[in-house]
C-alpha cells in the first residue's frame, strides 16, 4: 500500500521539525561548551601538525617514538606558554599606551573635527562620547588574559592524544568492522590533516611576512609599539578576509594615537594598506588557492557562523573546520552537494576522489 500525499507531507514535516530541533541543540551545545571545544579544536590542529614531524624524526634520526613524542610535547608546551604570554603582554602594552594617550588623542580629534563645520563637529563628538573606547580596551585585555588557561587545557588534550595515537588505527578498524572501510576512513583523516597543515604553514609564512613589513614601516617612521603592532598583525592575519582589515584599522588608529599628526597617519595608513593589499590579494591567494580549493563565499559563511558561535577564536578556526566539513561531506553521498557548494571548482577532495 502506497502512502498518501498527506502521509508523505506529514513525514516530511516531522523530519523537518526534528532537524530544526537537532540543529538548535547542537548550536546550544557549541555555545555553552565553547571554551572546551575551542581548546579541543586547537589541540587537534597541533596534534596534526606534529604527528608528521614525530614520524620524520623517528625515521631519519633513529629516535625511539616515545622520545620523539616527549620532545614534541615539551616543545608544544613551551611554545604555547611563550606565545600566550607574549600576546598577553603585547596586548596589554598597546592598551596601556592607548589609554595613556587618550587625552592627547581627544584634543587631536577635536582639532581635526573642527574642519568639518559646527554641525558635523557636534554629531561626531556625540558619537565619540557614546563609544566607550577605554571600556572596550579593558574588555579586550580581559579576554586576552584567558589565553594562558586555554593553553594549559590545550596542552592536556594534546598529551592524551599522543598517548592514544598508537591505538587509533585499531579503534577505527574495530569501529567500522571492515578493513577496506577503515582504510578509507584513515585516508580521509590523513587528507584533512594534510590540507589543514599546508594551509597553516602557508598562512604562517604570509602572516609573518606582513607583520615584518608593518614592523619595518613603524621603525622607519620612528613610531613606538612597532613590535606590538607586528604581533597583532601576525595574529589577526590568520582570520580570513577581515583579519587584515582589522589589523590595518588598529595600525592606523595607533599611528594617530602615537603622533596626533593626520599627515603621518595618512602616510603610515596608505603604506600599510598597500602591504595588506599586495599580500592579501596577490601572494596569499596564489599560495593558498591550490591548497584549500574553498569557495570564497563559503569562507565568508563559515567565518560568520563560527565567529557568531565562538567569537574571535571561531574566526581563527573557521577555515580549518570548513576544510574538514567539506572533505567529510564529499565522501558521504547524500551530503556531497554541500561539499560541491563549499568547494571552489566543485571538486572538494582531489586527493582521495574516485572516478
Amino acid at each position: 500500500m502506497t502512502p498518501s500525499s498527506d502521509d508523505v507531507l506529514r513525514q516530511r514535516l516531522q523530519t523537518g521539525f526534528l532537524g530544526i530541533i537537532a540543529f538548535s541543540l547542537i548550536l546550544f551545545m557549541l555555545f555553552q561548551a565553547r571554551f572546551v571545544l575551542i581548546c579541543l579544536a586547537i589541540a587537534i590542529i597541533l596534534f596534526s601538525l606534529t604527528s608528521d614531524a614525530i614520524q620524520a624524526i623517528s625515521r631519519r634520526l633513529k629516535v625511539p617514538n616515545w622520545l620523539a613524542t616527549t620532545l614534541a610535547l615539551i616543545g608544544i608546551t613551551l611554545g604555547l606558554i611563550w606565545l600566550s604570554t607574549t600576546i598577553m603582554s603585547q596586548v596589554n602594552v598597546v592598551i596601556g599606551r592607548a589609554i595613556a594617550y587618550a587625552e592627547s588623542v581627544q584634543i587631536a580629534l577635536s582639532a581635526l573635527i573642527e574642519r568639518f563645520g559646527p554641525e558635523a563637529e557636534t554629531r561626531l563628538m556625540a558619537a565619540l562620547t557614546e563609544f566607550n573606547i577605554t571600556g572596550w580596551l579593558r574588555s579586550l585585555a580581559g579576554q586576552a588574559s584567558g589565553l594562558l588557561s586555554g593553553s594549559l587545557l590545550v596542552i592536556l588534550f594534546v598529551g592524551f592524544m599522543f598517548a592514544e595515537r598508537t591505538w587509533l588505527p585499531v579503534k577505527i578498524e574495530r569501529l567500522t568492522g571492515d578493513p577496506a572501510q577503515a582504510m578509507r576512513m584513515r585516508t580521509i583523516i590523513a587528507t584533512i590533516m594534510r590540507r589543514v597543515n599546508r594551509y597553516l604553514v602557508v598562512k604562517t609564512f604570509v602572516s609573518a611576512l606582513t607583520a615584518v613589513t608593518v614592523w619595518l614601516i613603524f621603525v622607519l617612521g620612528r613610531l613606538e609599539l612597532a613590535a606590538a603592532v607586528a604581533w597583532l598583525t601576525f595574529v589577526l592575519n590568520f582570520i580570513p578576509n577581515i583579519g587584515s582589515v582589522i589589523a590595518w584599522g588598529i595600525t592606523v588608529a595607533l599611528a594617530f594615537v602615537l603622533t596626533g599628526d593626520p599627515t603621518t597617519t595618512v602616510v603610515v595608513g596608505a603604506t600599510c594598506m598597500i602591504v595588506h593589499f599586495v599580500v592579501g590579494n596577490i601572494l596569499d591567494p596564489m599560495l593558498t588557492g591550490q591548497t584549500l580549493q574553498l569557495s570564497s563565499f563559503g569562507i565568508i559563511l563559515s567565518l560568520a557562523f563560527w565567529g557568531a558561535i565562538w567569537g574571535i577564536a571561531g574566526a581563527f578556526l573557521a577555515v580549518p573546520i570548513m576544510v574538514a566539513v567539506m572533505i567529510v561531506c564529499w565522501h558521504v553521498p547524500w551530503l556531497r552537494p554541500v561539499a560541491i557548494l563549499l568547494s571552489r571548482e566543485g571538486l572538494a577532495d582531489t586527493e582521495t576522489a574516485r572516478p
